[in-house]
């Protein structure tokens, strides 16, 4: 395990598998209470500044959406000292104006998961405030970075959650366009519980690749258009990361209330709690037990 604090993570998406300018200075196979990530963690440094960065999908591309490791992915950051944690993710748009190759950086979601965990605290009750899910401290960091790299970008926007890995059916774009949605996608909503629960600061970047299924005068989403959207897309985000992670406010960790998400959170009488859940947990527990 790395002996310096690493304050900033990267989740990569499809086809981001590495930072520009960042120089790798290690590769940490990291064990958690919940198994291994998704693949080493790689820690390198950028202007100064200890990242983790960790391909969300395995370096072979080797997990589906719905059967990704999220609590050892989120664990892992956690155990590095990871506070300000960046997503990235590929997702399909549900209005015209956000085109194919545009960027979000959404402010809320919609959860229609169900094959998932959606706590790391199976024995011990934890009721975190997730009602701003994606943290405007860092979405604002974001936001600026991309419009600064000239990237087309959109300020807000509720991002939809669904399983994968096949995309949605019409009638099911349809419906998300109602509820009045902007993005679909299959990873954002569980990274975002998780990261609150392990008091961190979360916030992502979504890569715009096609208009899902709800334009009537296409036949639905088409890989090889979204292939090609999406490899302009990482070619940009790259570019906006650089910029990103020298402006991220690390002297603000305080200030930041994910730094605090568990204060009151916690509903499980501390008696009930017994030593062997104390000592998987402790990593985030302990300051509360």
């Amino acid at each position: 395990m790395t002996s310096e604090r690493v304050p900033v993570g990267i989740i990569g998406g499809s086809g981001l598998y590495q930072i520009e300018g960042l120089n790798i200075i290690e590769e940490i196979d990291v064990d958690t209470p919940f198994g291994k990530p998704s693949a080493p963690l790689l820690i390198g440094e950028l202007d100064g500044r200890r990242v983790a960065f960790l391909p969300r999908h395995g370096k072979n591309h080797q997990f589906s959406p719905s059967n990704l490791p999220y609590q050892a992915n989120i664990w892992a950051m956690k155990s590095v000292g990871v506070f300000w944690l960046v997503g990235v993710n590929a997702v399909g748009s549900l209005r015209e104006e956000i085109e194919p190759g545009h960027f979000v950086i959404p402010d809320q979601f919609i959860d229609k998961t169900y094959r998932r965990p959606h706590t790391l605290f199976e024995e011990v009750v934890t009721h975190v405030n997730l009602s701003d899910p994606f943290h405007p401290m860092l979405r604002e960091v974001l936001l600026q970075a991309t419009r600064d790299e000239g990237v087309t970008v959109h300020d807000g926007g509720t991002y939809v959650c669904m399983e994968g890995p096949a995309f949605s059916t019409r009638a099911e774009s349809l419906m998300h366009r109602q509820w009045g949605a902007q993005l679909i996608g299959m990873t954002a909503s569980t990274e975002a519980r998780l990261a609150r629960e392990a008091e961190m600061c979360y916030a992502c970047i979504n890569l715009s690749t096609d208009y899902d299924s709800w334009r009537e005068e296409e036949e639905g989403v088409d890989v090889s258009s979204v292939l090609t959207i999406l490899k302009q897309n990482i070619t940009n985000v790259k570019r906006v990361l650089k910029t990103v992670i020298p402006r991220i406010p690390l002297e603000k960790e305080a200030e930041c209330d994910a730094s605090s998400a568990l204060q009151y959170a916690i509903m499980t009488k501390p008696e009930a709690i017994s030593d062997d859940v104390r000592e998987r947990y402790k990593l985030i527990l302990s300051k509360y037990l």
